[in-house]
């Protein structure tokens, strides 16, 4: 059986070994890192390979696991002459969280735990728990009130048990830690760092895809941060390895609803500055007030060259719709990118003609079409 690598914490250094069902750090009880520096595979060698995400196993701290459903691999389309779009909502449980869910899932998998539990808003607790369920492995999900009915109801398709938290997603996330005792495996896509070698999957593909290349800018949602931090562990990867010759900026795009990211990179900090209040958005998959990973996101962004930018609900709305009339039907909170990227945001003067890609990280299913005004 394939050893797994130690876990770490970023901040003071603290290890945690292999095989642990510690979710964070036991010193300062923050996010974890993977002690993992894998060399992708040369471009070439990829032909004939399956048709997932597993085809960069090179690249993964797990096998292929009995659990997967065929994640990744999903299509790149032509938005503008410059921009072209990633359709991650094509994908089993119609979200790019399937990437790290299906990493959790094959750990937990792995750990045999009594149970396993999770906290989303939605996308992550439902990719968690089909990828349970494939795994057969019981499940909990903790989501906060207001999470879309048409989330709430995939989960409990898939079999999971739902605990639906008064308050917001912080409040959510608080009683999943809570439950998280002995015995129990967290499948936290924001502590665990598992999922993030599964999100920075997505980059692995772009690059196979556009050739082994990567474009000038890659534009990310923010919230929790796992894509963009995946993100910057493929490039990291791919620059070390020589089979890039330069790494893209990273842009980072929030709800200016709820922007705590945003407001510390104006403010030139390195991380979180005041409190930001939970606010109404069409964009409820990144509307995290508090995000723990803050520091190590800022500092991707900088470190790339890239910057923050947010997105009024109106850009949203009409973001999303601009969509569905190129035949894409998108949530809300998976428009943002190109609500920022298209005419009249903020990104597009930036871009100036250098190419980009936005990823469509969910699909208009799971929350329909966002109203002229948010609801509470």
């Amino acid at each position: 059986m394939t050893a797994l690598p130690d876990c770490y914490c970023p901040l003071d250094g603290t290890r945690v070994p292999a095989g642990s069902l510690d979710w964070c750090c036991p010193a300062c009880r923050g996010p974890l890192d993977l002690d993992y520096a894998p060399t992708p595979a040369p471009l070439k060698s990829l032909a004939g390979r399956v048709s997932s995400l597993w085809r960069y196993a090179e690249c993964l701290p797990l096998p292929t696991p009995d659990c997967t459903l065929g994640e990744g691999r999903t299509p790149v389309v032509r938005l503008t002459d410059n921009v072209s779009a990633k359709l991650d909502f094509l994908m089993p449980t119609l979200s790019f969280k399937d990437r790290g869910a299906v990493m959790l899932a094959a750990l937990a998998a792995r750990l045999r735990p009594e149970r396993v539990i999770a906290d989303s808003s939605g996308n992550a607790g439902t990719a968690v728990a089909a990828y349970c369920a494939r795994a057969q492995l019981p499940c909990t999900v903790y989501v906060p009130s207001g999470t879309s009915p048409k989330k709430l109801e995939q989960i409990g398709a898939h079999g999971a048990r739902l605990e639906v938290v008064p308050g917001d997603r912080e409040a959510t996330a608080q009683a999943a830690r809570a439950a998280a005792d002995d015995g129990v495996f967290y499948a936290s896509h924001v502590h665990n760092p598992y999922f993030l070698h599964g999100t920075k999957t997505y980059v692995h593909e772009l690059w196979e895809d556009l050739g082994g290349r990567l474009p000038d800018a890659l534009v990310v949602p923010v919230g929790n941060g796992t894509l963009l931090l995946g993100a910057a562990l493929a490039i990291a990867e791919l620059h070390t390895a020589g089979l890039i010759d330069r790494r893209p900026a990273l842009h980072a795009v929030q709800a200016a609803a709820v922007a705590p990211l945003a407001e510390a990179w104006q403010a030139g900090a390195d991380d979180l500055v005041g409190v930001t209040p939970m606010a109404p958005t069409f964009a409820e998959g990144i509307a995290i007030p508090r995000p723990p990973r803050a520091r190590q996101i800022l500092r991707a962004v900088r470190e790339s060259g890239g910057a923050f930018h947010t997105v009024t609900e109106d850009q949203i709305r009409h973001a999303q719709l601009d969509l569905a009339s190129r035949g894409l039907y998108v949530e809300s909170t998976g428009v943002a990118c190109w609500a920022a990227t298209r005419d009249g945001g903020s990104l597009s003067a930036i871009l100036n003609g250098r190419t980009a890609v936005v990823p469509l990280c969910g699909a208009g299913l799971k929350t329909g079409l966002a109203a002229p005004t948010p609801s509470t």
